[in-house]
């Protein structure tokens, strides 16, 4: 599925901001031919005045973990980062929902498979709705599949991985679905094209594991916090069985982007009844409580920016 964006102002590029408009990389930028980069995306939610940046400092540390797996020196310490964040919100003086995107990736200088270019670094934040229908998906199982572990850094927010979520969301949406789900190399449930993915079974939420071939979501963790400690739901990371998926009772995609999103039809198999179940149903008002910081022991998630 794609989105509508309104451009901004404002991006953030090399230690500026800058013009939209002047946010440009040479085209032999490194990055831009080998998909050598690593990216975030971050959610803003506009609540009375401020953006309230859901985990920033969770999201910008796996920005640096991604990076040091692909052998990528970031020139810019942490803090630098999340400060520039902040910088390029108040900037474009958002009144709406955003989407925040840093993305590090080589830039310009040696050209071959073997270069180590210097790194160049961009934050753009966008006004950002809905991505997927909160409604609830029909979903495909992809004949794309995730790749191993050891065949693809795959525990990294690579660029270049993207091209295979990319190829399974198109497929999806030309073959009239909402979304793609990927197996792995075994067959197993992996995840959507964006998405991490959870079933219910017997009032039991069940995800795969982080030891599979999943990128370690940030809102799937927080999806399993608030189920553990708010909900008192038993959660259990497994291996999913493309039939379990079919006979769930409930399913959902959890993500940045996605944030939950009810899944109510996999290969013309309604899950459950066809309709958003009601554990999904408390999951996504809980989390909606949470990202607007209206729960006190959560607000340590929150990165609150003034805009004026």
């Amino acid at each position: 599925m794609s989105v509508e964006v309104k451009w901004p102002k404002y991006a953030w590029i090399n230690g500026k901001i800058v013009e939209w408009d002047n946010a440009k990389i040479h085209v032999f930028s490194h990055g831009l031919h080998y998909g050598t980069g690593v990216f975030e995306g971050i959610r803003g939610y506009y609540d009375n005045g401020y953006i309230k940046i859901f985990r920033l400092e969770d999201h910008m540390k796996r920005l640096f973990k991604s990076a040091k797996i692909i052998h990528m020196q970031i020139p810019y310490k942490l803090d630098d980062l999340i400060k520039a964040v902040i910088d390029v919100v108040k900037a474009n003086g958002f009144t709406n929902d955003i989407y925040i995107r840093p993305i590090a990736f080589r830039g310009l200088g040696s050209f071959g498979l073997r270069a180590q270019n210097p790194v160049d670094v961009a934050i753009i934040a966008v006004e950002f709705g809905k991505y997927l229908k909160k409604t609830g998906v029909r979903c495909t199982i992809s004949s794309w599949r995730k790749p191993a572990a050891d065949s693809f850094p795959i525990y990294a927010k690579v660029t270049g991985m993207y091209l295979l979520y990319h190829l399974a969301s198109l497929e999806a949406s030309m073959n009239g679905y909402d979304e793609a789900i990927l197996l792995d190399s075994d067959g197993f449930v992996a995840e959507g094209s964006g998405e991490n993915i959870f079933i219910v079974k017997d009032n039991t939420l069940i995800t795969p594991p982080t030891y599979d071939a999943i990128l370690e979501g940030i809102t799937r963790d927080t999806v399993i916090k608030l189920a553990r400690e708010e909900l008192g739901l038993v959660v259990i990371e497994r291996r999913i069985r493309r039939e379990e998926l079919y006979t769930a009772d409930e399913a959902f995609f959890t993500g940045t982007a996605a944030e939950i999103t009810p899944i109510i039809e996999v290969d013309g198999r309604p899950i459950g009844n066809g309709q958003v179940g009601t554990i999904t149903e408390k999951i996504v008002k809980l989390y909606n409580d949470v990202v607007l910081g209206k729960i006190e022991k959560y607000r340590k998630w929150i990165t609150e920016v003034k805009i004026i």
